[in-house]
Order: structure tokens, then C-alpha cells, then sequence
């Protein structure tokens, strides 16, 4: 499994008592669906690769779980995993429903403004801080659009299009 098929669900903290357990802090907005995971891929720190593990119990609670690996039953092989990231493939990202998108869906759609039409296409997400923001090239110039209800109202993923209403000078900073 190559890491750019996958999304991040979140790493490994600390161990958990002597028995193999881990503390795992989710990158999640919605926790619940991950209630009945039977495996995670690892990207442990000293290795690039994608590891599959696979879960012996997992108890979620708000943004943190406890988890059991298989095969991993001492706080010795728990240590190993700490600072690990945990992914899944990008298939197994429940589905938002009707005008939600994931970040990385709107990647290379065109970003359309109702007074100025096409404006160009998204070419990355930048997430993070108190703000999200859009990254698109206008006219050789690298702009940022904060992503929130009132300058970004719809995203159309059929037509692969971002609606949005830019305020005066924003295009210009």
C-alpha cells in the first residue's frame, strides 16, 4: 500500500500498561466509524514504508482510543510503535454526504468566483492553525482562500468545480 493512497487517521502517543496496548490520538472529526477497525497500516519512525497491523481491540473515546495490536504483548514491543502513524486507504473514508468534500477530493478542481468566473485550479489544501486554506495560482501569483461558508458556499464534486465569493482586494494581496 503506497502512503499517497491513503489518509492519515491519526498516531500512537504512548504504551498502555505492560500487556502491548497503545494510546492513539485520532485526526478524525467523527470517531464512531472507526469503532469495528480489524486492521490500520503503520508508518513506523525509523521506516517509510506502510506496515499492516492488525487489531486484537480497539475502545474509542472522543479523539483517543486503546488499542491492542496482534503479535504486540509487551510494553517493550508497544514502545516501538510510539510516534507511529496510522493509515487507512483512502476507499475507507466514510462518506460526508451531500456539499461535504475531503480536502484532498477538491485537489485540481477549478475554483469559479460569481463576478469574475474561472479564476484556476486548486493545487493543494493547507491545513492546520485556526484556518484552512485553499492554495490556487492566479496569474502567477500564489493565492489563499480561507475555506468557510461565506467565500467558499458550494463545491460541486460531479463537476469538479469550487464556488466561490472572493472579496475585493483578495486576488490582489
Amino acid at each position: 500500500m503506497r502512503i499517497d493512497d491513503c489518509y492519515q487517521l491519526g498516531y500512537i502517543s504512548k504504551t498502555h500498561g505492560l500487556l502491548g496496548e497503545v494510546s492513539v490520538i485520532l485526526d478524525v472529526d467523527d470517531p464512531t466509524p472507526y469503532q469495528e477497525l480489524e486492521s490500520v497500516f503503520l508508518e513506523l519512525t525509523n521506516s517509510k514504508t506502510l506496515i499492516p497491523f492488525f487489531i486484537d481491540t480497539i475502545d474509542i473515546k472522543a479523539k483517543h482510543a486503546l488499542v491492542k495490536f496482534e503479535d504486540i504483548d509487551s510494553i517493550e514491543q508497544a514502545q516501538e510503535l510510539v510516534k507511529a502513524s496510522l493509515y487507512l486507504p483512502l476507499e475507507a473514508l466514510p462518506d460526508l454526504g451531500e456539499g461535504k468534500y475531503y480536502f484532498h477530493e477538491i485537489i485540481g478542481f477549478q475554483v469559479t468566483d460569481e463576478e469574475r468566473g474561472d479564476l484556476g485550479k486548486v493545487q493543494d489544501v493547507y491545513t492546520g492553525g485556526s484556518q484552512d486554506l485553499i492554495v490556487m495560482e492566479y496569474q502567477g501569483k500564489e493565492i489563499l482562500i480561507p475555506i468557510n461558508d461565506s467565500l467558499v458556499p458550494k463545491v460541486d464534486k460531479a463537476q469538479q468545480l469550487v464556488y466561490v465569493k472572493l472579496p475585493d482586494g483578495l486576488l490582489d494581496l
